[in-house]
């Protein structure tokens, strides 16, 4: 059977359309979701601008309107969607690092449809149920925000557990992410710079020390920096600041960074690390953390639109005087 719904259409120059979109049955090991919300994220940008041949959106929570044969989530079950829809049989899957699939099914709003329209069609596998307590559209949260920031974290535990300051490049919502996520791991200053003051004074209401991306004098040799803005100056700077045995962990996608490698690694014996998305497993403990501290990471979300003023969302979104944006469909909180 297929259903038609009427689903936002991302035609390229920031133009978006409502059009009918079919959506078909869940199949073998599938699941069909009522999307209930959706939250922005600067990686829309270029179907925001190129425009695309799928709904986009990769941060969705929902419910369970249909299962498709061999699944076992119940219908009206409630949850998020796990961006990678990862093999579970690769290499990387079996040893739980679901975000560097070798057989990835899909990319969520990406090459398949995702949760800007009202349905979303997706495998159990990459589905995450929450719990009762958790509003919906906080339930995204768990996504970038949470869990991109958390991973981005666990991998600085790698090389650096000594740390008594952080530098974090990038106030958006990523760098938001980790502000937040850094303040409920560490007792630490957590400096956050930026050219957006609007960014920063945002940041600062969650505990960051403000600084402005051209003078980062007060964050003076921090132990990690965390590069949430893609850019290749800020990445540049944050090494130039970094302490001896610092490490830098690039989250943001982007530009690149030119390494002098006796300066830059062996003396002061720095490390530079990529940290792609998250691991599916790491899933249950931020939801632990979301359900204790619901009222604080909830905060990072600045504005909620229905999805009928999505564009209105995005011209907002785009102009970066906004922390996290959440598009909602009728009848979702």
């Amino acid at each position: 059977m297929t259903r038609t719904a009427l689903a936002p259409r991302f035609t390229g120059a920031g133009n978006i359309e409502f059009a009918a979109h079919d959506y078909t049955d869940p199949g073998p090991g599938q699941l069909l979701l009522s999307v209930q919300a959706n939250a922005l994220c600067g990686t829309d940008r270029h179907q925001y601008d190129d425009g695309s041949s799928v709904v986009p959106g990769h941060e969705a929570a929902g419910t369970v309107l249909q299962a498709g044969e061999g699944t076992t989530t119940p219908v009206g079950t409630r949850g998020a969607v796990f961006l990678m829809d990862f093999c579970g049989e690769c290499r990387s899957c079996r040893y739980g690092a679901t975000n560097q699939c070798l057989a990835k099914r899909a990319d969520m709003g990406f090459t398949h449809d995702g949760g800007y329209g009202p349905y979303e069609l997706v495998h159990e596998s990459n589905f995450f149920p929450i719990t009762d307590d958790i509003e919906i559209g906080n339930a995204t949260m768990l996504l970038d925000v949470m869990g991109t920031s958390s991973h981005a974290l666990g991998r600085a535990a790698l090389v650096r557990q000594d740390v008594e300051s952080i530098y974090i490049a990038g106030a958006g919502p990523i760098g938001l992410g980790l502000t937040v996520m850094c303040k409920l791991r560490y007792d630490v200053p957590v400096y956050i710079s930026d050219f957006s003051r609007w960014r920063l004074d945002f940041a600062e209401s969650f505990g960051a020390i403000p600084l402005l991306a051209d003078d980062l004098t007060a964050a003076r040799r921090p132990d990690l920096a965390f590069d949430a803005s893609g850019k290749e100056a800020a990445r540049r700077a944050a090494l130039d600041i970094l302490g001896p045995r610092g490490a830098l962990i690039c989250v943001g996608h982007g530009e690149a960074v030119t390494l002098d490698v006796s300066r830059d690694l062996i003396s002061p014996e720095h490390a530079v690390l990529g940290s792609e998305y998250f691991r599916y497993d790491e899933m249950p403990g931020n939801l632990a953390l979301l359900r204790e501290h619901q009222e604080l990471i909830a905060r990072v979300i600045s504005h909620r639109f229905p999805v009928t003023d999505i564009a209105e969302a995005f011209r907002l979104f785009m102009a970066g005087e906004t922390g996290k944006v959440v598009v909602t469909q009728d009848g979702a909180a």
